[in-house]
């Protein structure tokens, strides 16, 4: 049974490095400046913090959710060109997991209201035979990422 996202982001509060929340106002900016909505998971997460790292603070995170401000197009972030060639425009680096990788969310479609999160995996991106879905929504990526303590989760190591 998965836990509810305010106890996750609880454990996020106690065990790990939250930023600062954001507000309405810079949540409205960056949903102008994306041109796409939070979905109610990801919003949730950033009122209550902008940004985190996961398990060990930088450099040595594992995982560090981005701020509103540094969320990308995966293109941007895994290429440095925001260009069709490098991938579709609908999906965005949320999660920088410090190796070149990113978790990526599309925001093309959804899943029970939700948007689903990928591998980007910076040598395969964008084929979709090695950058998989990992998560559903972000909560069921964030419990996955406290259950588990390490990195490359989505690879049953």
């Amino acid at each position: 049974m998965a836990t509810p996202l305010s106890s996750l982001l609880e454990e996020v509060s106690r065990d790990h490095f939250p930023y600062p929340p954001t507000t309405l106002e810079e949540i409205e900016e960056f949903e102008r400046r994306v041109g796409w909505k939070l979905d109610p998971d990801l919003r949730a997460f950033y009122l209550y913090c902008n940004g985190a790292e996961l398990i060990e603070r930088l450099p040595d995170s594992p995982y560090q959710m981005l701020p509103l401000s540094e969320i990308v197009r995966a293109r941007a972030a895994i290429y440095g060109e925001d260009d069709d060639k490098w991938g579709p425009a609908s999906v965005y680096a949320i999660c920088d997991v410090q190796d070149g990788n990113y978790v990526l969310v599309d925001v093309s479609h959804e899943e029970n209201g939700r948007y689903p999160l990928f591998d980007g995996d910076h040598e395969a991106w964008p084929d979709p035979a090695y950058c998989k879905q990992v998560a559903s929504s972000f909560s069921e990526f964030l419990e996955q990422v406290l259950r588990t303590r390490r990195g490359l989760y989505w690879l049953g190591e």
